[in-house]
């Protein structure tokens, strides 16, 4: 049977194919064993498919071989395709009322015992999963996963090709710059103390292909990222990258909009008929408390502050008298939540950062269920309730606070109650645009402005910008795409111009000797004549993660690193021999002090107390926050300490407490009689201590 090929696969039989022989191979997923008769159910890529072994059909032979078939062992079976019996129909697969009745069967490779099964909905570590990721992508799900992306690829590249951009692949070993996270870095043998860096993104070589007159580009790219890892975020991961010269804002937007479009309506045959809905970033913020809001439920922040600033409850008066601002969300029917779901609300309140939270629950006969009757007035309360749009069986939910601490706790509260109240449908895909993101932020840490989206981006008002005027109020050309509350990637127009460019690094802080040593081959390109061009850049992965109704984007990439950064299945990141090591000049030990002094390298620790609270799945407030933070750099900086020990010749000692003669040997002083030791015993026989007998 060895030279008889394939003539099926497992998922593409049907019933007209009855009577039919048919050679098919894949996994044995399951086997049941009758009697005589064995069910086997054969996996492929394309399904489940019934084989029937009868030892009167097939003879001994082969039923025998046919006995010692175990799960996820790989075959070949030739048989007759027949309709099942109508008792035994599957309506859960699409094979469901046929069955191939095999004649002849080989085993190609047999399979140890497995670790897991090899089936979805299975409660499984992932650290298991990924040691045998092979196994794990054998599972319909990740399978369907994989192809599912492989169709929005090539969905993505018709959509590009059709609109005339052209693929061109950028370096992967490339120069070191800053672009908000830490490199990867990689030694060159030939240059020995010098480092390529992988890309964090092709940025800076898109915008040099623009000024090399491709025009229009593309690439499906590998980045690299060396930061702190989350549910949708991996060292290296995949984006698509664009980029057109002679464009508008506008231009680029209707590009993205049609492509998402077309991936939607070829790969999840789901079709937007209207233009995506739009929102300025300030916009996001004042009604969604973030610049990536969900779509899917409504559930507006609104602001009373013009209402607060004269009522009768003097906390509320007094925070917009101080600067600050009143604003609520409105819970469609949370008139029916529990007192203790609403003390839940108030903690989340308070962990993001509120005072507190005050609450309206309107009762479905109309009364109010509140403490605020005591402060505010009847006419104050109807105001609330009209601005609010409130009925009754609605919950309205307060933050006075400043607008920073407003928007992270409305915003917050607005997606847990989403999700408490099932308003996040998983089958509905809301996209949005959102334009006009500020140029610039202050960092208060780096005590200077930083550049919100990166500093290529071009400002709206260019005379202001060159002027050093109202830095903090003006606008960037950038702009995002969002889906269903998950940025799917950012862009913008570009600097195209010499003098804005430089006047970009001169705000960014960065020195002529900085700019020069980071971008001056950019520079340099740029000063040969570069067309005003703009681009756009989406995570594939997150883009798939959403798409195939995942919880992370390890289940849509094929081998995923941990949260951890690495790869259980191959071991990597793994030590290397030393040979290796020498022969890029490099070597991996303790620094002495005069090597410190040498390197001139000032280590710097940051903590990102708030990725540690997500990681460790806590929630702390924001005093808790500061003492960890505060521990954790005391235990740095005492391990510090430890390290720069000299230790050399100091003999180890088993105990460190101060303990006189703590190894000394143990010498009895007197030795007990047996009837000393047995003098507490409750029954004693024969110089024994006699257990009753309790069970017979």
């Amino acid at each position: 049977m060895t030279e008889q090929k394939r003539s099926h696969y497992c998922g593409r039989i049907y019933e007209k194919d009855k009577a039919t022989t048919a050679t098919v191979t894949g996994w044995v997923q399951r086997i049941r064993d009758m009697g005589g008769v064995l069910f086997v159910d054969l996996r492929d890529k394309t399904g489940i498919l019934q084989v029937v072994f009868n030892i009167e059909k097939t003879g001994e032979e082969v039923f025998s071989l046919a006995e010692s078939l175990r799960n996820e062992y790989v075959i070949k079976v030739q048989g007759q395709i027949e309709q099942r019996d109508e008792e035994t129909y599957n309506p859960n697969i699409p094979t469901g009322t046929i069955e191939l009745r095999a004649k002849d069967l080989e085993i190609l490779s047999k399979s140890k015992p497995l670790p897991f099964p090899v089936e979805d909905n299975i409660n499984v570590k992932e650290e298991i999963r990924f040691t045998h990721r092979y196994l794990d992508l054998r599972r319909p799900k990740l399978y369907k996963n994989l192809a599912l992306r492989h169709n929005t690829v090539k969905s993505i590249r018709r959509y590009l090709e059709d609109n005339d951009f052209m693929e061109v692949e950028t370096p992967i070993l490339t120069k070191s710059t800053p672009e908000g996270a830490r490199d990867y870095l990689v030694p060159s043998r030939i240059h020995e103390g010098k480092f390529y860096a992988l890309p964090q993104s092709p940025q800076i070589l898109k915008q040099i292909l623009m000024a090399s007159g491709i025009d229009r580009y593309y690439q499906v790219a590998k980045c690299f990222r060396d930061e702190d890892l989350r549910a949708d975020r991996q060292p290296e991961f995949t984006q698509v990258d664009i980029e057109l010269s002679f464009v508008s804002q506008e231009e680029v937007l209707e590009h993205m909009e049609g492509l998402f479009k077309q991936v939607f309506k070829e790969v999840m045959n789901i079709e937007y008929k209207d233009a995506f809905p739009r929102l300025t970033y300030q916009e996001a913020m004042d009604l969604y408390g973030t610049d990536k809001p969900d779509l899917r439920f409504d559930m507006q922040i609104v602001d009373l502050s013009h209402i607060a600033k004269d009522c009768g409850f003097k906390v509320f008066r007094n925070i917009v008298d101080s600067g600050g601002a009143v604003r609520a969300l409105n819970i469609k029917g949370g008139n029916s939540l529990t007192r203790n779901e609403i003390d839940d609300l108030t903690k989340l309140a308070i962990d993001y950062g509120a005072q507190g939270m005050a609450w309206i629950a309107i009762e479905p006969n109309g009364n109010l269920r509140t403490l605020l009757t005591k402060f505010l007035s009847k006419n104050e309360v109807n105001e609330i309730t009209k601005a609010m749009k409130a009925e009754p069986g609605d919950m309205i939910i307060f933050c006075a606070d400043t607008l920073e601490v407003i928007y992270k706790t409305l915003g917050n509260l607005r997606l847990h109650i989403g999700d408490r109240m099932g308003l996040r449908d998983k089958d509905d895909y809301k996209f949005l645009i959102v334009t006009d993101f500020p140029l610039l932020e202050w960092s208060e840490e780096d005590g200077r402005y930083v550049a919100m989206h990166h500093p290529f981006t071009m400002p709206v008002e260019v005379d202001k910008f060159l002027a050093g005027e109202d830095l903090d109020k003006i606008n960037a050309m950038s702009y995002d795409f969002v889906l269903n509350g998950i940025e799917l990637g950012s862009g913008s127009i570009r600097i195209h111009r010499d003098d804005v460019q430089r006047k970009m690094f001169e705000i960014l802080g960065l020195s002529d000797e900085e700019i020069l040593h980071r971008f001056g081959f950019v520079l340099e390109a740029f000063s040969y004549g570069t067309p005003p061009h703009g681009g756009f850049a989406f995570g594939l992965d997150r883009l798939v993660m959403i798409m195939s109704q995942s919880d992370s984007i390890r289940d849509v990439i094929a081998f995923p690193k941990t949260r951890e950064a690495s790869c259980l299945l191959s071991d990597a990141p793994s030590t290397v021999d030393k040979e290796q090591l020498d022969i890029l000049g490099l070597s991996i030990g303790k620094y002495t002090e005069e090597d410190k002094k040498e390197s001139e390298i000032e280590i710097e620790i940051k903590l990102d107390i708030n990725e540690l609270e997500e990681l460790s799945e806590l929630l702390l407030d924001k005093k808790e926050k500061e003492e960890i933070e505060k521990e954790i750099r005391e235990l740095i900086e005492f391990a510090a300490i430890l390290r720069d020990i000299d230790t050399d010749g100091v003999a180890p000692t088993i105990n460190i407490h101060p303990i006189p003669n703590a190894t000394r040997k143990d010498i009895v002083e007197k030795e007990f009689t047996r009837e000393e030791l047995l003098a507490n015993a409750p029954t004693v026989t024969d110089g024994y201590i006699l257990v009753p007998k309790v069970i017979e």
